[in-house]
This record gives structure tokens, C-alpha cells and sequence, in this order.
């Protein structure tokens, strides 16, 4: 049985030391560092980037987009996108 989005997305944040939640929510920044920190994207942790300028380098890490141009991830993660972030994170 495939996994739902707040499945994949709590299975995210245990996986960079983070709590899971109980509704489903998006990631905050605080969340989306610590994936950045995980999958090897380097970010100023002392003023962290915008949400789209982090979703996009941790697709671009991940091999999901060719570059880290936030314009790419504007949006909140895909599910594919989680599934092969999740992926990445079981990896390592």
C-alpha cells in the first residue's frame, strides 16, 4: 500500500529529527533546513532562505529538478516529490 502525503511528510521529519504531526500540514522553514541540511544543500542557517528557494534545492539534490531556481518550487511538495525525497533520506 502506497503512503499518504502526511504519511511521507512525518516520515520526512523523523528522518532529519524533527516530530511528527498529528494533522497534515506543510513544512516549516525550521523543517525544510534541517531536509536541506540532510540531503547536503548548504544554506545561511544564521538567516534561512525562503521556503521556494529551499523546496528547490533540495529537489535539485535530490535529482528531482535540474536546478535550485526557486521559481521551480513555488508550491508545496508533490507527493512524488516527497516519495523521492523520503527515498534520498532512507539512502543516506
Amino acid at each position: 500500500m502506497t503512503k499518504t502525503v502526511h504519511e511521507l511528510r512525518n516520515e520526512i521529519r523523523t528522518a532529519v529529527g524533527r516530530f511528527e504531526r498529528e494533522v497534515s500540514s506543510g513544512f516549516t522553514k525550521e523543517t525544510l533546513a534541517a531536509v536541506c541540511e540532510a540531503v547536503g544543500y548548504e544554506i545561511d542557517t544564521a538567516r534561512l532562505p525562503s521556503k521556494p528557494q529551499m523546496r528547490a534545492g533540495i529537489l535539485w539534490k535530490v535529482g528531482e529538478l535540474e536546478t535550485d531556481d526557486p521559481e521551480q518550487a513555488d508550491g508545496a511538495f508533490r507527493k512524488a516529490q516527497l516519495a523521492a525525497i523520503a527515498d534520498a533520506l532512507r539512502a543516506e
